[in-house]
């Protein structure tokens, strides 16, 4: 009763905010939040050459197209948008997989996964930003948010260290599935991590890309603060970038939307009406749902000749019944 009770509150404040959202359309900066859109495409443009960078050094024999790494990383972010519990991130380790002949799915993950190295470094320099603002909660606090997952989580930490612990265990036995034998399976994800190894190509082709990626996603939303009149700037873009990476870490909900809204409304209680801030919330995320969904399945059908999300998933079960054969992507062409 609890948790139905809670979810319903939930969905009640986030319908009131799609209220507040929609009575200010007229409102709205249409030009910052173009200017927005335009920065987001710049970060996952930006981030996609990294990871094509990564996953090229992996398989230095194989011709790989940017447009499919492109593609598969564009999909993935679009369908998390939409879909909870990261179920993009799958389709993007599937499409990436049948993009390069030869390839496997150890090496493949390792690779993408390189990119959250300096994420993570990234990550934590905006944190450290946030709490010492005076106005981001602290974890403890989180509790008291009104979003049930990120409540829920703050109330039973030792819950959370559980679900993390079994989280972990999940994700190595996951791996160790990919492989027929461990050896093998060992060697393919070191094959994966080839462009960490060499310190030089790290940096020139991967921080370097993702530094400017950053960069991007910060305009991103000093624009779209901008659009609906909170205010941008150095201070407040970070502070949602901030309350972008707790957002990141509670997935159960498309784009951790839920969580997003409760900390925007504290994070800017100060800076704005509790009105501009609920249609900022919910805005936002529209704004950026909208232009990841649109890229994902524009990719889905113009590189992957893909018509749906079902059908994706349909082509992932018969790629896993045929052992994992590799296949190009020109097999949809």
């Amino acid at each position: 009763m609890l948790v139905t009770a809670s979810l319903g509150s939930d969905l009640s404040r986030f319908f009131d905010s799609v209220g507040e959202f929609l009575g200010n359309l007229a409102g709205l900066n249409w030009l910052a939040l173009l200017l927005a859109l335009a920065f987001y495409f710049g970060y996952l443009t930006l981030r996609s050459r990294a990871l094509f960078n990564a996953v090229q050094a992996a398989y230095p024999a194989e011709t790989i197209r940017w447009r499919d790494i492109w593609g598969a990383y564009v999909s993935g972010v679009g369908i998390n948008q939409v879909f909870p519990l990261g179920g993009g991130t799958i389709v993007q380790y599937f499409l990436t997989r049948i993009s390069i002949p030869n390839s496997s799915y150890p090496a493949i993950i390792a690779a993408l996964w390189t990119g959250l190295v300096f994420d993570y470094v990234v990550n934590i320099v905006i944190l450290l930003f946030a709490f010492t603002q005076g106005v981001f909660p602290k974890p403890p606090d989180f509790s008291k948010l009104p979003a049930f997952d990120l409540s829920f989580f703050a109330s039973h930490p030792r819950f959370l260290l559980f679900f993390l612990t079994v989280l972990g265990i999940a994700v190595l036995v996951a791996f160790a599935l990919l492989s027929a034998r461990v050896k093998a399976f060992w060697a393919r994800v070191r094959q994966g991590f080839t462009i960490l190894t060499d310190r030089r190509r790290y940096f020139r082709e991967m921080v370097t890309w993702q530094s400017a990626a950053w960069v991007s996603r910060f305009f991103t939303y000093w624009f779209l603060l901008d659009a609906f009149h909170i205010g941008g700037g150095i201070r407040n873009a970070l502070l949602v970038l901030g309350v972008q990476v707790v957002a990141m870490l509670m997935p159960f909900t498309p784009g951790g939307a839920g969580v997003q809204q409760a900390l925007l409304l504290t994070v800017f209680a100060g800076a704005a009406t509790g009105a501009e801030v609920a249609a900022f919330s919910v805005g936002q995320q529209i704004a950026i749902t909208v232009g990841a969904a649109s890229m994902a399945f524009g990719a889905l059908a113009l590189i992957f000749r893909f018509r749906s999300f079902k059908e994706v998933i349909r082509a992932g079960r018969e790629h896993r019944k045929q052992g994992d054969a590799p296949r190009p992507v020109d097999a949809h062409a």
